[in-house]
């Protein structure tokens, strides 16, 4: 890992911050209030080929990884429309599919989730489950055909937009009944799909579902991978997942700190800048070091997963989530306070920051979680839960 960004990286961060303030935070939020949606920048995005950057070239992708996949959400949150479902549909989907899925899944679904055209959502969450992936209840039973597949699932973002979703199931091991972890490919519009919008307290063009499995049908190809090793197939998508969360929450942060630092050069209180005022500036300094310091994370994580280093990428990538989460609150807190009473009207566009970024601290994965991990596999402290 070098510590100096090559040129095709530097101009990829280039464009894609272009491309970001064509949009930007104004139209972002215009969206998400009137219950639009941000297809018009998810399609163009696809089409300049920034969707795809970490998938295989010959299914219509970048060839890049998961570093580069990251500076484009990066990006785009810095320029204020950070697009959610990059976590999700390139980032899990398809890293999964191209890493474990069969030649046809590859083909049917790769070149859609690389150009755009295709939104794949990812459902692991359950009501009774929360962050015990082990207590998921969604069960596949074999057919004649294939799988029946019934369950229900949480806090699944993208479900109106999406054209499958990939479910994280289990099925029954043959020789010791217990059940394990399988994933399958489901088709939004198959018979026994049902989904219900979770209202939010978030303004976002992003909406949250719950997701009902009734006894859907499935062919034999809808499970990806094999069934033995589900379980590291799913810890495949899930370091992805949490890059790119921590690519989504640093986004976030460094669109509130550039706010922030523009208003307090430019605010005059008693006949200076409040910039001046070491009150102001050196909160905002702190969090200019603090989100460097996540970024770095993120980096050294996109940079061992990409490198083959699953293990070490896995510690990394949450580590790296837990510190953009921490310095997503802290900057959209800070900017808030920074700009006074400004900091709360519509015009100044930054109270708005705060669910969002309070929304990194929980989701994919919890700040306790995440914490739970570092001690037991990082320290060697005994398992706590």
């Amino acid at each position: 890992m070098s510590f100096v960004e090559s040129e095709e990286r530097r101009e990829l961060r280039k464009v894609v911050g272009e491309l970001g303030k064509k949009y930007g935070y104004e139209w972002f939020n215009r969206q998400a209030r009137s219950g639009g949606n941000t297809a018009e920048l998810w399609l163009e995005a696809g089409k300049l080929g920034f969707l795809g950057v970490n998938l295989p070239e010959r299914y219509g992708g970048g060839g890049g990884g998961m570093a580069d996949l990251s500076i484009v959400l990066e990006e785009l949150g810095a320029a204020g429309c950070p697009l959610l479902m990059m976590v999700v549909s390139p980032s899990i989907c398809g890293t999964v599919i191209s890493r474990f899925g069969t030649d046809d899944q590859k083909q049917r679904w790769l070149p859609g989730l690389a150009d755009g055209t295709t939104i794949m959502a990812f459902a692991i969450t359950e009501p009774d489950a929360g962050s015990n992936s082990h207590q998921i209840t969604t069960t596949a039973r074999r057919t004649a055909d294939g799988w029946s597949l019934t369950g229900r699932k949480v806090f699944i973002s993208g479900l109106d937009v999406a054209k499958a979703v990939l479910v994280v199931g289990r099925t029954e091991d043959a020789r010791t009944g217990k059940l394990k972890p399988a994933l399958f490919i489901v088709p939004i519009d198959a018979p026994g799909v049902e989904f219900r919008q979770i209202e939010m307290d978030l303004i976002s063009p992003d909406k949250q579902y719950a997701l009902f499995l009734d006894d859907v049908q499935l062919p034999r190809e809808a499970l990806v991978g094999s069934e033995d090793a589900a379980l590291m197939q799913l810890f495949a998508g899930l370091n992805p997942e949490r890059i790119m969360a921590s690519a989504f929450a640093i986004g976030i942060a460094r669109h509130a700190l550039g706010k922030a630092t523009a208003y307090v050069k430019e605010r005059q209180v008693w006949k200076a800048p409040i910039g001046a005022h070491q009150g102001l500036a050196h909160p905002l300094a702190q969090i200019k070091i603090e989100l460097e310091l996540a970024r770095l994370m993120m980096q050294k994580a996109a940079a061992l997963y990409d490198a083959g280093e699953d293990l070490a990428a896995g510690e990394a990538a949450n580590m790296a989530k837990y510190a953009a989460g921490e310095v997503a609150v802290r900057a959209t807190d800070q900017a808030v306070q920074s700009l006074g009473g400004n900091g709360m009207t519509v015009e100044y566009g930054v109270a708005s920051l705060v669910a969002a970024a309070r929304a990194t601290r929980i989701a994919p994965v919890s700040r306790e979680m995440i914490l739970n991990f570092v001690a037991q596999h990082s320290l060697g402290l005994p398992k706590s839960y």
